[in-house]
């Protein structure tokens, strides 16, 4: 597996300064996450964080008979983890990959002491966790207010704004569980979108076609949250927010946050 760091593969690690990141990229690991794989599960102590790269996190929780529902999806925007520096080591839900793909692994412990250093990292931990609470509360909106045509597209464009492509390798039934609907749902509501131009189905894989189709169809969840994101990190894809600058040593300020970097870690799963 290619030795080399590429913190832009990961819009918020590749918005920590270079300074700061250089002091943990050695321990960074790029690792395999395949489908379905638990990355972290309820009430277990979280030893690793993960930033996704080309794969897809699901949180769930689930009730005591076992069903389960998605309360926030996340891939190259952020980090699995963030009851490490929020206060806690344990997560009440459950962390399951949705997309496979490659994510970069790291000590939860490094990441912490890196949090209490209190600089621009904690500043962009904060504001990223703001945001995915924001997101988890309108997943709650719309589950509860919106039809299930309008979660699917919702739940899709969410999915694809945080991968490097369009598509997705998934079943329905994944899709059924992540929604907390009924597969028969699903495949009615996937089935309109494609036959309305949208999407493309085949078992296991699903091609976005139209992204401005599905946001006419979309309700305004997704948009609520996507401004929210970008009022919150709004320098993800290019640079960081003014807030995590104002906590930047003037050294740090010399070198692009973003800027191709040649930093090793560590290669293997």
């Amino acid at each position: 597996m290619e030795n080399k760091l590429r913190p832009e593969e990961n819009h918020l690690l590749g918005a920590f300064p270079q300074a700061e990141l250089a002091r943990f990229a050695r321990h960074l690991v790029r690792v395999e996450l395949p489908l379905g794989r638990v990355v972290c599960e309820s009430g277990n102590h979280l030893n690793h964080v993960y930033f996704p790269t080309t794969s897809i996190v699901s949180l769930l929780y689930l009730t005591q008979d076992g069903a389960s529902t998605e309360i926030a999806v996340v891939g190259n925007d952020g980090l699995i983890g963030i009851p490490i520096f929020m206060g806690g080591e344990t997560t009440p839900g459950r962390c399951v990959v949705q997309n496979a793909g490659q994510a970069y692994r790291l000590e939860a412990r490094i990441l912490k002491d890196e949090f209490d250093r209190a600089g621009a990292i904690q500043q962009l931990l904060l504001r990223y966790t703001q945001a995915l609470i924001a997101q988890i509360a309108q997943t709650a909106v719309c589950n509860r207010h919106h039809s299930i045509d309008q979660q699917l597209c919702r739940w899709l464009l969410h999915s694809i704004d945080r991968l490097p492509s369009n598509q997705l390798k998934m079943t329905q039934d994944l899709i059924a569980n992540m929604l907390g609907v009924r597969r028969a749902s699903v495949t009615q509501a996937a089935k309109k979108l494609q036959d309305a131009g949208l999407v493309r189905y085949s078992y296991g894989h699903i091609e976005v076609l139209d992204r401005p189709g599905l946001e006419t169809r979309a309700c305004e969840c997704y948009g609520v949250v996507k401004r929210e994101f970008d009022r919150l990190l709004p320098g993800r894809d290019s640079d960081i927010g003014d807030s995590a600058r104002d906590t930047m040593t003037p050294r740090d300020r010399t070198v692009s946050p973003r800027a191709s970097s040649s930093l090793r870690f560590a290669g293997g799963a």
